[in-house]
């Protein structure tokens, strides 16, 4: 029977079933909608038959062309896959970078591309990190986690994570060329303890310019948008420390572990920094200590140790006062920030000198943010 409407069962099993046109791959703003308020095009096969017909014949299957001639900037530029992972129990964030796909190539017909990671807002070289540079290839395979330590859940609900795909400069002996593509992401719809896997399209940004206001000040002029440098102005860093009292040595064991996401203090956009120690109110020189300097860094790791001896009841009556300095030769260090604990203290630096004196031999390590202002306590 041939009516109109109606199909036999012979000519529904010789429709020629084809897949379509392949989806492209997910912009981040499909995995969050709120950031980039974008609809997704639906792609849907044409209806060559009338409107009342229930049956539609697919389209035939399109070739999928190489991206650099597409006039979308996001298919054209490439895509990345990456990893991220935020680790709650040791205050951490992973970045695994994989594989990128698609890069669009230079003049020169090849890239050497590494994956650069920035946390915004920031100044940009306190949370700089990247991968190794893999050479010649539109394809490029990394399978590197860069890890970002001191990074709480604090941050994560209001810091975004910027990865850009930069070619090498040092290769090809020229000036840094701007990124091939780069994505963001808002890390405040990271589940913790949980890794979440992405594959995204990247983009092209356009950034603003610096403040003026901003680039007379030491080590200000790194940050790239207003926004931003207000935001990370106040920012100086933070320092992990670990307490323990020793009942064998009956005193204080202070550890100096590292510090994270340093201000910037010399002209180079880096500091040398080192930390003093000391125990108030004085008792001779052994109130006193300080780390080594560690050069040109902002993300320094010192695993140093040191003891002030007395009683769990007589160290309870006294404030530790922890500094991170900039070492400058010939001239007065530079104060990059400052934490006291105390039993006096507020918050965690108090409830971390409470814990420590009130257990023995167990080592209890924590992350403090600095204050931007110089500690002083009378003798």
């Amino acid at each position: 029977m041939a009516g109109r409407g109606r199909v036999s069962m012979q000519e529904h099993m010789a429709i020629d079933v084809s897949p379509g046109p392949i989806r492209p791959i997910r912009l981040i703003s499909n995995y969050f909608p709120h950031f980039y308020p974008t609809a997704e095009p639906a792609l849907r096969p044409p209806d060559p038959r009338p409107p009342e017909t229930p049956v539609r014949s697919a389209p035939q299957p399109q070739p999928d062309p190489e991206p650099e001639g597409d006039s979308d900037d996001s298919t054209a530029l490439g895509t990345l896959e990456f990893t991220l992972l935020l680790d709650a129990d040791n205050s951490t964030l992973h970045c695994t970078a994989h594989r990128a796909k698609g890069l669009k190539p230079l003049a020169s017909g090849s890239v050497d591309t590494f994956v650069k990671a920035n946390l915004l807002p920031g100044a940009s070289k306190a949370s700089q990190l990247r991968t190794r540079t893999v050479r010649g290839s539109r394809g490029p395979v990394w399978e590197e986690t860069l890890t970002y330590h001191g990074f709480t859940l604090q941050d994560a609900r209001r810091k975004t994570l910027r990865l850009c795909v930069c070619e090498d400069p040092w290769l090809r002996r020229r000036r840094r060329a701007p990124p091939l593509g780069e994505l963001r992401v808002p890390l405040r719809k990271l589940v913790p303890n949980r890794a979440r896997s992405f594959d995204v399209c990247l983009e092209r940004r356009r950034l603003t310019k610096r403040p003026k206001s901003l680039d007379a000040a030491r080590g200000m002029s790194l940050y790239e948008q207003e926004v931003e440098a207000e935001a990370a102005w106040d920012e100086r860093g933070r320092v992990l420390l670990s307490l323990c009292y020793s009942s064998q040595r009956g005193g204080l064991l202070v550890g100096v572990l590292r510090c994270a996401h340093l201000a910037p203090m010399d002209a180079n956009g880096y500091s040398d920094p080192f930390v003093r120690l000391c125990l108030h109110p004085n008792a001779g020189k052994k109130s006193k200590y300080k780390t080594s300097v560690r050069k040109k860094t902002l993300n320094p790791e010192f695993n140093e140790e040191f003891f002030y001896a007395g009683p769990r009841e007589e160290l309870a009556q006294k404030t530790l006062l922890v500094s991170v300095w900039d070492y400058d030769l010939g001239t007065a260090d530079d104060f990059i920030g400052g934490v006291q604990l105390s039993s006096r203290a507020g918050g965690e630096r108090q409830q971390h000198w409470r814990e420590c004196l009130g257990r023995s031999d167990r080592r209890l390590e924590l992350w403090h943010p600095l204050d931007g202002t110089p500690l002083q306590l009378s003798d």
